[in-house]
């Protein structure tokens, strides 16, 4: 099928998908998109495996994911050096992203079943009354570069266990992360073509939206993608959730911990070489500790080793793809023209590879790129608050809202103040553990939906409400 990889010398008539390692510019692979009567095939495989899926035992799909993240880890180095290869992540940071996939697929077969379960409601007479939690058909999925298998898995994960099936439309930079997790399902047991791969062009991926077996969509992209998926899925009447992106805040008021601050801040912004939402991307310092935090901040970025993803002296690979680079390296200028300093990197580095310096900002506020836009890679822009009060303005001064961070020894303070920042989440004094029960998602731009309460487990559901009326 023109859905496998081909070589280049075929690409002059054909439209394809092409994998390219992101720190040599060696060419990996190609995919040509489906034709026509590929995608029928698809929609329609899928659609059948779907119907046998919904009619499967919980027992079974449960025996299938425990199957299924094992198999996970034992791939895991194949996995991970796909993920390296094709986007650019160092190789520790993949092979962490492997063991969360399988991690989750370990929570989702525990816990979904009970979250699925029917739900009796207490009724003031003597009828039976319960909700069910039926699924909806084909889901169609349009997803990131940036966490090739986790954002497929936190996806595919609950959808699949609700009984729906779910058709992958993923980047076409990591076609070999999207095929190798299409063949871990299927080694897995899962009914073949439940689990599929979309590879199209925009006009074509619309066709399917509208198609009357989609039964929903999400994506987790730029804010254009998800207004022109919604605005299609809209159209069509079905759910969507989308996911788009976020610029936000990292707060550090004059009672924070400086040095704890600082560690975590680093982290936040430069993990994934900066190719993160959820990445803390504009820092916003009250005025007492700005100093102190800029310079601790600098020393702490100075050491971070950029190169080889593959060598495990190095915390930042390159970035996805040469575009990117060139778009990051556009909003960097744009914003010193507009009267930022440059306090750190601020350039491309030279020879193989899409390598950008660790970068920082200094003077940044609205109306400059570095604030009012979401800056995917490694640049953190610094902004100066006079107060807590005008803090909280700079934060809400923004067309996102996924998430944030807060800095203080004042717990209760802090809580108060979260309430006001104008996100879909917000960390005070860090990221501590977590589980799938608490939403996660964006508000203004941002996207809508909570992708991760319940790992999503009820999003893609009909929750059906039965009654039964007592007969004498």
């Amino acid at each position: 099928m023109s859905s496998q990889h081909v070589t280049q010398n075929t690409l002059s008539t054909i439209d394809v998908a092409t994998s390219r390692n992101p720190a040599t510019d060696e060419l990996i692979a190609t995919y040509a998109f489906q034709t026509a009567d590929e995608v029928e095939g698809m929609l329609a495989g899928n659609n059948a495996a779907f119907r046998l899926w919904r009619a499967t035992p919980m027992s079974k799909r449960v025996e299938a994911y425990r199957r299924l993240s094992a198999i996970l880890r034992e791939r895991s180095e194949n996995l991970a050096g796909i993920i390296t290869a094709e986007m650019g992540k160092t190789l520790a940071a993949a092979r962490a992203e492997v063991e969360k996939c399988a991690a989750t697929i370990d929570w989702i077969a525990t816990n979904g079943p009970a979250i699925l379960a029917d739900e009796p409601v207490s009724v003031e007479n003597d009828d039976q009354v319960h909700v069910s939690y039926l699924p909806i058909g084909s889901i169609l999925a349009v997803m990131p570069w940036n966490f090739p298998l986790w954002q497929v898995i936190r996806a595919s994960g609950p959808i699949m266990l609700s009984g729906n099936g779910f058709i992958l439309k993923h980047a076409p930079n990591v076609m070999g992360s999207a095929y190798a997790l299409q063949d871990a399902y299927e080694s897995a047991g899962f009914p073949k073509g439940l689990f599929a791969n979309l590879i199209a062009d925009n006009e074509t991926v619309a066709e399917v939206i509208e198609d009357d077996r989609i039964a929903a969509v999400t994506l987790t992209g730029s804010m254009r993608a998800g207004s022109a998926v919604s605005a299609i899925a809209g159209k069509a009447l079905k759910k969507s959730l989308l996911e788009l992106g976020g610029s936000d805040a990292f707060i550090v008021l004059a009672d924070a911990n400086i040095d704890l601050a600082v560690k975590a801040g680093v982290e936040a912004r430069f993990q994934n070489a900066g190719q993160v939402c959820l990445a803390a991307k504009r820092f916003i310092l009250e005025k007492p500790i700005a100093e102190e935090f800029t310079q601790k901040f600098i020393a702490a970025v100075r050491l971070l080793n950029v190169g080889d993803p593959l060598d495990p002296q190095n915390r930042i690979g390159p970035m996805a793809r040469k575009d990117l680079r060139d778009e990051l390296h556009h909003q960097v200028e744009r914003t010193l023209a507009a009267g930022a300093t440059l306090l750190l990197g601020g350039n491309k580095i030279a020879g193989p590879g899409n390598f950008y310096e660790p970068t920082v900002l200094g003077e940044v506020g609205p109306g400059m790129a570095a604030f009012d836009e979401e800056t995917f890679g490694p640049v953190a822009a610094i902004t100066i608050a006079d107060d807590v009060e005008h803090a909280i303005e700079l934060a809400n001064t923004s067309d996102y809202g996924l998430g944030g961070n807060l800095w203080t020894s004042d717990v209760s303070r802090a809580q108060r103040i979260a309430r006001r920042l104008e996100t879909g989440g917000v960390f005070i004094n860090g990221f501590s553990a977590t589980n799938a029960r608490i939403p996660v998602g964006g508000v203004k731009k941002s996207g809508y939906g909570r992708e991760l309460s319940h790992f999503g487990l009820r999003e893609f559901t009909n929750a059906q409400a039965v009654w039964a009326k007592k007969v004498d």
